[in-house]
């Protein structure tokens, strides 16, 4: 397994992540997938300057049902968020793009292109720690969302009897290695939760905290659907949570959308 290491390497390198989950609200599944995907996908992010990928995700009512714990601060009630985005952001320019951001998002409000009949299960910025593929020279992370890996699994763990972010991110290592091995699980990301500093107020209401400021969000990329490796993602967990380093808070996966179709929109209640 090769670790890539985001202080070497390519020189376009992730630097930070926006994740954002959010639920159309019952009723405007069409209107808000066509909403999202024709306009917002592009004019909020994609065209911003120094963000260069972006992937969205979704979840049936099938995969919502195989999330745990059965309560967690990442996203409450623990099935909220059916549609999750994920962009990657060029390392030392984060902070231009999202400065752009935050003006582009009030902008677009102002040009009638919101959608308010949606609800955000849990949005915040992630900056990137490392990913451990499963081959020897396998699909970089930087190019994981144009990859067009047919599943995602997004885990949540916080720290746990007195552990640092680092002591547990360090704990989990060998339990990710074991992961890996899974079929299908191609690819595993770390990620730090940042913290934003100033006041700025988004024009909506951004869903669940997601834990304390240390908790580690992993996402692995998925070579098939995300269910066959769920018995080993369960395992992973349990043994975050026996290594008495952390606790498993949050563990769901997703299916990549199917760009320019309304499919699973009927799907996810």
């Amino acid at each position: 397994m090769e670790h890539m290491d985001p202080a070497t390497g390519p020189a376009v390198q992730i630097g930070r992540m926006l994740f954002t989950l959010v639920d159309p609200n019952p009723g405007h599944e069409v209107a808000y997938n066509r909403w999202y995907e024709r306009d917002h996908f592009y004019a909020g992010c994609l065209i911003g300057p120094w963000l260069f990928a972006g992937g969205r995700w979704v979840a049936t009512r099938a995969l919502k049902n195989l999330r745990f714990p059965e309560t967690s601060p990442f996203a409450e009630p623990v099935d909220a968020g059916s549609y999750l985005s994920i962009y990657w952001v060029l390392a030392g320019k984060e902070d231009e793009h999202f400065a752009w951001a935050r003006r582009q998002v009030y902008w677009l409000y102002g040009q009638g292109r919101g959608f308010s009949e949606r609800t955000h299960a849990h949005t915040k910025l992630y900056d990137f720690e490392g990913a451990v593929s499963a081959q020897p020279d396998g699909v970089p992370i930087e190019l994981a969302l144009d990859h067009r890996y047919g599943g995602l699994v997004v885990i949540c763990s916080e720290p746990a009897g007195g552990s640092s972010h680092e002591e547990l991110l360090a704990a989990a290592e060998p339990h990710v290695a074991t992961l890996l091995q899974a079929p299908g699980m191609d690819l595993v990301s770390n990620w730090h939760f940042h913290v934003e500093e100033g006041d700025f107020q988004a024009p909506m209401q951004l869903g669940a905290e997601g834990g304390t400021d240390e908790r580690l969000v992993q996402m692995g990329f998925v070579e098939g659907s995300p269910e066959p490796v769920w018995p080993a993602v369960r395992a992973y967990a349990d043994a975050i949570d026996a290594s008495g380093a952390g606790r498993v808070t949050f563990a769901a996966p997703f299916l990549p959308t199917i760009v320019g179709t309304d499919t699973y929109t009927d799907e996810l209640w």
